[in-house]
């Protein structure tokens, strides 16, 4: 089997490790600590990959792994889009956990009788457990997780949906688009990278800040990266040009996320995406493509960030708004041209059960 990831910490790499939704601890207090401990995101411990020729021990398998997500989760959201997009619903399960946790993080109580139906488990840190006891980080999603042995494979999503695109071409579903080409991507890691940093990464230094010299740093910095990013998408349709790819992902798990919690409950609030047409435009565009807005849930998503960050928000509160409406409102971008799954189809139809409820909905 695969052997043991090393441990390591980063202030700026990472997955849900640390310091955001993807992230969980195993004791009660780590919610409060936001915002009040200055802000750090921990590397991924478990960075095995599941690959087409099985190096790790992983190898593509259909049927075998079990993707655990949140849909409040950002990080996990791409991988719901990147699954979707490429048609891996037969290939690799789905097990969506409850937005808010407990003492122990992510549970299955969205479950009949508490349980993942597959995995048999309460907890996604029982396959933690499984995967490596007394494991001292959070338990983070994404998480894909190995059915026969219940144990956890990898937290690493930053590598996750990259497999996803081109260690399991062999079982995507005819007209998948490519979602990393080759000859993109020098460049597309580069305005990856920037995103990354300054916005997926930014809105929770500026939110979980303790100083106000840490907060206008980090808030500031988040805007002037909309702002490059706004500029680039102004006469092209998507980041890379005329089709989807993992850098429209990874952007869009950010924005379709910015007014409902990054706006007021991580104070990024110099504007709202609905007050720049660009992005407005460009993040409805993707909400209303087949494989994007179907995976999202605002009602998860705001009762996450407002409920279990309590060192942010410790009443609990959950504000009504934003109004939703405009998310299917016309957007306009197709003046743009552009062929959006290249020559490639939309995926088909949200599997039965994995359908988002109206409660999350517009």
């Amino acid at each position: 089997m695969a052997t043991r990831a090393t441990h390591t910490t980063d202030t700026d790499s990472g997955g849900g490790a640390a310091g955001g939704p993807g992230a969980g601890t195993t004791g009660g207090s780590g919610n409060t600590e936001y915002g009040r401990r200055p802000f750090k995101r921990s590397r991924s411990h478990f960075t095995d990959r599941i690959t087409a020729d099985g190096r790790d021990g992983w190898p593509v398998e259909p049927g075998r792994y079990r993707l655990v997500v949140s849909r409040a989760c950002p990080w996990a959201s791409r991988a719901l889009v990147s699954r979707r997009l490429l048609g891996l619903e037969d290939a690799i399960s789905l097990a969506i956990a409850d937005p808010i946790q407990d003492d122990r993080s992510w549970r299955f109580t969205l479950d009949e009788g508490g349980r993942d139906p597959v995995l048999g488990i309460r907890h996604l840190a029982e396959a933690y457990d499984a995967r490596e006891r007394d494991y001292p980080g959070g338990v983070s999603v994404p998480a894909i997780v190995d059915v026969p042995t219940k144990r956890l494979v990898t937290n690493d999503y930053q590598q996750i949906t990259l497999d996803f695109a081109t260690e399991w071409r062999a079982l995507h579903r005819d007209g998948a688009p490519d979602l990393y080409p080759e000859a993109l991507r020098e460049e597309m890691d580069e305005v990856m990278d920037g995103i990354y940093r300054d916005v997926n990464n930014g809105v929770y230094r500026a939110g979980f800040a303790t100083s106000q010299a840490a907060y206008e740093d980090a808030c500031r910095t988040v805007f002037r990266r909309l702002a490059v990013v706004s500029e680039r998408l102004t006469d092209r349709r998507y980041l890379m040009g005329d089709t989807i790819t993992e850098a429209d992902i990874r952007l869009f798990t950010t924005l379709v996320r910015f007014d409902a919690v990054y706006h007021g409950h991580f104070k990024c609030n110099r504007y709202k995406i609905t007050e720049d047409p660009v992005l407005w435009g460009y993040v409805r565009d993707l909400y209303g493509t087949p494989g994007f807005g179907d995976t999202v849930d605002f009602d998860h998503i705001k009762r996450h960030y407002y409920q279990v960050h309590t060192g942010v928000n410790p009443t609990g509160i959950v504000p009504l708004g934003p109004d939703l409406a405009g998310w299917t409102r016309p957007h306009g971008r197709e003046r743009l041209g552009g062929r959006p799954f290249g020559d490639g189809t939309p995926p088909g139809p949200v599997p039965a059960g994995e359908e988002v409820p109206a409660t999350g909905r517009p």
